[in-house]
């Protein structure tokens, strides 16, 4: 199943903080590796900004979560998502049978 992970940057008290984070995520991911049966399709940064977007193939939750609290300096959304064509040929079947509905 294919899933978009967002993450932001938690909010810090103070600039320090904020470095102190920073340093350690940069140690974190020199270190990090995907986790076996995940497939990262995209793995992009925001421009500026402290987080990013991932579209990643997995059937095992586990490994979506291990990687989320992992990294606990970011906030994380996960969602399940589907390509566009099976999404159209989804929609499209409900509607024939919403359709066929009297």
């Amino acid at each position: 199943m294919k899933y978009a992970m967002v993450w932001r940057e938690r909010r810090y008290g103070s600039a320090e903080a904020a470095e102190s984070a920073q340093q350690r995520v940069l140690s974190l991911m020199q270190n990090w590796k995907e986790p076996e049966g995940v497939a990262f399709l995209q793995f992009v940064v925001r421009v500026g900004e402290y987080g990013g977007v991932a579209l990643l193939e997995t059937d095992d939750l586990s490994s979506i979560h291990q990687m989320t609290s992992t990294f606990a300096v970011f906030e994380f959304e996960v969602w399940p998502v589907l390509d566009v064509g099976d999404a159209l040929a989804a929609e499209g079947a409900a509607v024939a049978w919403r359709e066929s509905v009297s």
